[in-house]
Order: structure tokens, then C-alpha cells, then sequence
């Protein structure tokens, strides 16, 4: 008689988070990786119980829900058997499969280089007891209950069966409209409901509006040092690029060569800087936009992070020739894996960065949008924006007083707020080498060269996150970082 083995049936924690769920996981995962045949006998619920010491009630639940969902089939007063139903039954894995010869994948790819600059953090980041990382955040303010109330809002009978439907590139109504009437307003923008696109994140609209407007006899200008994926994009739209350096008051339209055709920028907080484009500029940007004819796309990525100051007025709210392309997003505010941002542009723009969308993903998932949607309108969100403000401000002071405290310098902050601080070691010139010894102590911070075309060799420049740690963390994490700065540099 076949049997699945007792010892085959063991629990992940990473499974699942319900003791149930482990089981469950464990359960199918010896059926399919052991390739049961229908009528293979499972252990009985006493013995299985024993051996992982659990309840035998537990394990009789999760039985029963196999059953249902038909991996499992009860036999009369003879257990539990592997069901006919299970799902790989119908598969028949061939015997002695013939090994062909497998492309040459470096010819066929040879034309699609992997980037040259990317920001990497280790997957396991929230095991480091101080991670002064960017672009994540603090769990204990989001409002987790407020988000699973529009969640069943948003997949209750008569909503989900038109989420369920392919809307062929069409946006979740609802969420266009609250960008239209109540985010971008804040921004003083005005934009209709055919001037906006729904996105993937921020990172999708920058595709998408570079994919259309980067040409290879069109000239692009981003910032030196700058977000990598400006500069990413722009190479893979084998557009031409030059990189102009940030002081004190962002990007100076002074030095655009002659023969821009585009430009990428961050003026309200710049990456990885926090330098804010001021108003002069803004306008004379815009001014040279209008006379040499040439596009912008500005990267408003995180103005509801402003609690210091009032935001300065994005480049769009002063565009009166329709030449910014704006970019914004709900994941810097809310949480990162949400991936929900938007593009405006006037309504040609918009129709074609549809179009292009729709051969690549359709949309964003119609139901986030619509749970997204329902966050915003009921409240939730500005509610989370107070708290998310209060807790970086209390953040932004304690790591400034504890850097003062030390040699490390502030090269570049937000003046309004943010949620990085852009930091240079007069001890230790090598960043790089300061983030791998400091993995040690359990901090981690982001090396500046990857925010350089042509980085300083080496690079003294580091990013610090503060949105991610602890407040009783920042402190010693600081003490820790000056501590191997001495060390790296001795």
C-alpha cells in the first residue's frame, strides 16, 4: 500500500502565517514534490499530530479543507488518501527526455544590456537591527484595518465582477478622478480625466514617457549625481545624454547644451541630494522649454513627505505651454509593493502612453485601483499622511542631532521634509567599502557611486534612510557608522 512518508510532512514558517496554512503548505508540497499517485495514503491525524506536535484537531481542519479543495479524498474507516482530483494527476512526466542543444543566449540578448547602475538592498533588510534604507517604511503606521475595509469594498459581489473584466487599458474611474479633484490640485495642477494615466509606480510612467519621447537625434539631460534609472531608461532608449551637476538650488538651466530636446529632473527634492530647485530656475527652465522647444518630465515623486516646510510649486503647476510631463505616486506614501502611480500630460501624450501600456500590461490590476481608490476617497489616506509626517519629523531631528554629534557631514537635505539625508565621511572616502563592513554591525546605508554617471573614485558620498528605523535605533546606529568610518579609513 502506498504511503506519503511521515517525515516528508514538515512546517515552514515562512509558509504561511496561521499554523493551519504551514500544515496546509506542508501537506501539498510532499504530495506534489513526492508526485503522489491518487490513492496514496496520508499519515493519520493522531500520528501526524505526534509527530509535529500539534493539535489533532488542527490536522483533521486541514484535511478537511484538502478535501474540498480536492487534493485529498477521505476512504471509508480507512483515512485519508491522495484525491483523483489532485492537481499534477493529469501530468505524465516523460522517461529519458532528449537533451537538445540550448541557444546561444549572449547572441540573442546582445543587443540588451543588463543596466549599469542599480540600487540594491538585501532582500533580508528587515533582519539588520538599523537600516538606514530609502523607499521603505515603518509597518506600525499604516492603518491596516482601514485598508482591509476597502479591500472588501472594493471585492464585494457587484465591484468585482466589473474588476473582473478586462477594461482594455481603460483606468478605475474612481482613482482618476480623486487624482484629478483632490492629489493634483494640492500640487496646483489642473488635469482632466483624459490628461492622466494610471501606472505601475512611478518607475512605469518613466518608461513609458521615455520609450515615446527618447529618440537617438533627441538630445536628453538629467541630473549628475541623479536617480540611476533616469539614466538607466534613457540608455535603453538609446537616447544621447548629458549629465549636468546639482548645486544648492538643483539643476541650473544655465548650463542645458545647446540642442536639448528633453530633460529628466527632480526639482522639489532632488535624488540623492534633497537639493529644491528654486523658483528662479523653475521658471527660467521653463522659459528655455517654450523658446528652444523642448520637453521636461518631472519626477514629484515624494511632496507629500513635506513637514518642515510647504512644498515648493511643482514645474507643471507653472507650465503654460503644456511642455512638463508629470510623474507622481501613491507607493512612496503608502508602502512600496502597492506600485500604484500616475503620469499627466496633455491629452495626445496621454492617449499614446496608453496605447503603448496596453501591449505590455493592459492596466494595473482593476481591484488595487479600485482598494487604492476607496483609500484615498474615505480619508485613510490623509490620515496616514499626519502620521507618517509627525514620525519623520521626530526621525529627521533625532538622526541630525546624533550626526552633529559626530564627523560625518549632511551634504544634502530636503528643506521641506523627506525622508533621506544625503551624507559625506571626511574620514572614510570609500563608501562602498564603509556599507560592506558596516553589514557586519548590522547597519545598513546606501553607497553614493551608484548615483554617478562618472562617480568620484572613490566615492566619500552616502544616502541614510530614516523612514524604515527604529527611533530608538538611529542613535547608536549613527555612533556605529562613525566608529567604522575611523576603523575603514585606519
Amino acid at each position: 500500500m502506498r504511503r506519503i512518508p511521515l517525515e516528508s510532512i514538515f512546517l515552514r514558517q515562512e509558509e504561511a502565517p496561521t499554523l493551519q496554512g504551514k500544515l496546509a503548505a506542508a501537506i501539498v508540497r510532499a504530495i506534489l514534490e513526492s508526485r503522489a499517485t491518487p490513492g496514496t495514503r496520508l499519515p493519520s491525524s493522531r500520528k501526524l499530530a505526534e509527530a509535529l506536535q500539534i493539535s489533532r484537531l488542527t490536522v483533521t481542519l486541514v484535511y478537511n479543507e484538502l478535501e474540498s479543495q480536492g487534493y485529498l479524498e477521505a476512504l471509508p474507516r480507512s483515512g485519508v488518501a491522495v484525491a483523483a482530483t489532485v492537481p499534477h494527476a493529469r501530468l505524465r512526466p516523460m522517461k529519458d527526455k532528449p537533451q537538445g542543444q540550448p541557444p546561444r543566449w549572449e547572441d540573442w540578448l546582445s543587443d540588451h544590456k543588463l543596466p549599469r547602475r542599480v540600487i540594491r538592498k538585501p532582500a533580508n533588510w528587515r533582519d539588520f537591527r538599523y537600516p538606514f534604507i530609502y523607499g521603505q517604511v515603518d509597518p506600525h503606521l499604516f492603518d491596516h484595518n482601514a485598508w482591509r475595509d476597502c479591500a472588501r469594498r472594493a471585492l464585494g459581489t457587484r465591484e468585482f465582477a466589473i474588476h473582473a473584466a478586462d477594461h482594455y487599458g481603460a483606468d478605475d474611474p474612481l482613482l482618476v478622478d480623486y487624482i484629478c479633484s483632490n492629489t493634483l490640485p494640492r500640487r496646483g495642477i489642473h488635469a482632466g480625466p483624459d490628461e492622466v494615466l494610471v501606472t505601475m509606480g512611478a518607475q512605469n510612467a518613466l518608461f513609458l514617457a521615455v520609450e515615446l519621447l527618447g529618440r537617438i537625434d533627441r538630445l536628453a539631460v538629467t541630473e549628475e549625481p541623479g536617480y540611476p534609472d533616469f539614466a538607466e531608461t534613457l540608455r535603453r532608449a538609446q537616447s544621447p545624454t548629458t549629465f549636468l551637476p546639482v548645486d544648492g538650488d538643483g539643476l541650473s538651466p544655465d548650463m542645458l547644451p545647446e540642442g536639448t530636446g528633453l530633460v529628466i529632473t527632480t526639482p522639489s527634492h532632488h535624488i540623492p541630494t534633497g537639493a529644491t530647485m528654486s523658483l528662479e530656475r523653475r521658471i527660467d527652465l521653463l522659459r528655455r522649454a517654450k523658446d528652444h522647444d523642448f520637453l521636461i518630465i518631472e519626477d514629484d515623486y515624494d511632496f507629500e513627505m513635506s513637514y518642515l516646510a510647504p512644498p515648493a510649486p511643482a514645474l507643471k503647476s507653472l507650465d503654460d505651454s503644456q511642455r512638463v510631463i508629470y510623474i507622481g505616486s501613491f507607493s512612496k506614501s503608502l508602502f512600496p509593493g502597492l506600485r500604484i502611480g500616475y503620469m499627466v500630460a496633455p491629452a495626445p501624450l496621454i492617449a499614446q502612453a496608453r496605447a503603448l501600456r496596453t501591449i505590455m500590461l493592459r492596466h494595473p490590476p482593476g481591484h488595487l485601483q479600485r482598494i487604492t481608490a476607496y483609500f484615498l476617497a474615505l480619508g485613510h489616506y490623509d490620515a496616514h499622511i499626519v502620521r507618517l509626517r509627525e514620525s519623520l519629523r521626530r526621525k529627521r531631528a533625532i538622526l541630525e542631532s546624533a550626526l552633529k554629534a559626530t564627523s560625518l557631514e549632511v551634504a544634502g537635505a530636503a528643506v521641506s521634509g523627506g525622508s533621506s539625508i544625503w551624507v559625506r565621511s571626511p574620514h572614510c572616502s570609500d563608501s562602498a567599502r564603509l556599507a560592506n563592513a558596516l553589514q557586519a554591525d548590522e547597519v545598513l546605508i546606501e553607497p553614493g557611486d551608484v548615483f554617478y554617471e562618472t562617480p568620484p573614485q572613490p566615492c566619500p558620498y552616502f544616502r541614510m534612510g530614516y523612514a524604515a528605523i527604529r527611533e530608538e535605533a538611529i542613535e547608536p546606529g549613527v555612533a556605529l557608522i562613525e566608529r567604522a568610518t575611523r576603523r575603514v579609513a585606519a
